[in-house]
């Protein structure tokens, strides 16, 4: 199921490297102490501030992997130009034919070679210190194989403030009733190893397995309180596919990991999976601990959904007020003016350096 051992072979694989002009890297540098490994499929539009956030991290000592997952429009081009517009940094490009963002992930982790694996996705960000902080609790406890951190979560309207969501400390067994960390967290190649991957038949919640798949082999992991990783919303309507589809990815998750949960989830995972009642979604059916991670989760969907309606309400709310003032004093209407926000979104700040 895991297939990340054979993830090297998988064709086509294309790899690009810098140019002669710039050098190549492979085989003169040292090993980078972190690889950050970026699938993209249709998102070469967002991958230059994905890269750009790397390039501004205040640890240096990392390598950079851009998988082109078949995408159907310019991402190739996209990365290659990046790559020579940074001839000194350790960037490269892998080309492959579509197999999802599991696949791609794999593949990118096998063809790297930090001792630490940063996954990011091509339209997310990381915050300045994102790496710097994150490699000093790995280097700082050899018992902690995975550091994560908060998210800020932003959208393309840059006049929003993005929305800082605070996850709790570390816990598996909370981790085995809600995703408690996001896929942007820094964690030990002897992990991704270990656990062989993530699993390429899953397409969503392949995160989630990940994480539950590390807690199952005894791996430790370390949250940071701080808002180090920043998720693009782009409002397309996957917070909605996530929850309509979260029965089944539990399912599936449960499935995977069966000595992490009890009999009678088990055998309700078999019966979501094999089609054979097709009433086990129904709350009557469902086991109670399942309903209350899926209400954890629901609820969590909700809070977010939430605050980016009242940060949008807010903005346009100060639009109208700008416009108003702009035709009192007779200043055309898109004059900038500096309006104080009084009852704004809970938990509305800004996020560190480039998030958001």
């Amino acid at each position: 199921m895991r297939t990340a051992s054979a993830t090297a072979e998988r064709g086509p694989l294309e790899t690009r490297l810098p140019g002669a002009a710039s050098g190549s890297y492979a085989g003169r540098a040292p090993r980078p102490a972190v690889s950050v490994v970026i699938p993209c499929y249709g998102y070469g539009r967002y991958l230059p501030q994905a890269v750009a956030s790397v390039l501004a991290q205040t640890y240096d000592d990392w390598e950079l992997l851009v998988v082109d997952d078949g995408s159907p429009d310019d991402t190739a081009a996209v990365a290659e130009s990046l790559i020579a517009r940074h001839p000194g940094r350790r960037i490269r490009l892998l080309r492959q034919a579509n197999a999802g963002v599991s696949a791609a992930r794999n593949a990118g982790i096998a063809a790297s070679t930090g001792r630490y694996v940063l996954p990011l996705d091509a339209d997310d960000v990381i915050a300045p210190t994102m790496l710097e902080k994150t490699v000093a609790v790995l280097e700082g406890d050899p018992d902690i194989a995975i550091a994560s951190t908060d998210v800020s979560a932003f959208t393309d309207d840059k006049d929003l403030p993005p929305q800082v969501l605070a996850l709790p400390a570390y816990d598996p067994r909370l981790l085995l009733r809600r995703l408690i960390m996001f896929y942007c967290s820094l964690y030990r190649r002897e992990v991704w190893e270990a656990v062989g991957g993530y699993d390429e038949e899953m397409r969503a919640g392949e995160d989630w397995d990940f994480w539950i798949a590390c807690a199952e082999r005894g791996f430790s992991a370390h949250h940071l309180h701080e808002p180090l990783f920043g998720a693009r919303n782009k409002d397309d309507g996957l917070h909605v596919e996530a929850a309509e589809n979260d029965l089944a990815v539990r399912a599936r998750i449960v499935a995977n990991h069966p000595r992490m949960f009890k009999p009678v989830t088990r055998a309700w995972a078999q019966a979501v999976l094999g089609r054979e009642a097709p009433d086990c979604h129904d709350d009557a059916r469902v086991p109670d601990d399942i309903l209350t991670r899926a209400a954890d989760m629901d609820q969590f969907l909700r809070a977010v959904l939430s605050l980016q309606r009242t940060a949008r309400l807010q903005h346009r709310h100060i639009q109208r007020l700008e416009a108003a003032l702009a035709q009192r004093d007779g200043r055309p209407a898109d004059a900038t003016v500096t309006v104080d926000a009084v009852g704004g979104p809970v938990d509305a700040v800004a996020g560190p350096g480039p998030v958001g």
